[in-house]
């Protein structure tokens, strides 16, 4: 199969298009699991345009060996920041908005 763990791959469909992945899990012979530039997410594999590079990542890799393999290979990636930082964004702001009513 040409969708490997590890294989470097364009997005072509949805909001991420034009961007660079890589192949986290194989779910099925029509389904996967992709990081990297895009978001982490199952995808169909017609929506994907394999590319002649694999990265050796483990399967089920998380998004910051993702991000480094994909910048090691060439491609500009940045990792991408935890959800307990986003909750950390929203209370500072319930925060700051509870001081200025006070």
């Amino acid at each position: 199969m040409i969708f490997e763990v590890g294989r470097v791959c364009m997005k072509l469909a949805g909001r991420d298009a034009n961007k660079y992945c890589a192949v986290t899990k194989v779910i099925d012979t029509s389904f996967v699991e992709i990081d990297g530039q895009t978001r982490r997410r199952k995808c169909n594999v017609s929506h994907l345009e394999p590319l002649d590079k694999v990265i050796k990542i483990k399967e089920g890799a998380n998004n910051s060996e993702v991000a480094k393999a994909l910048t090691e290979a060439g491609f500009e990636t940045k990792e991408k920041s935890s959800k307990s930082s986003k909750n950390k964004k929203v209370q500072s702001k319930k925060e700051t908005k509870s001081s200025e009513s006070e």
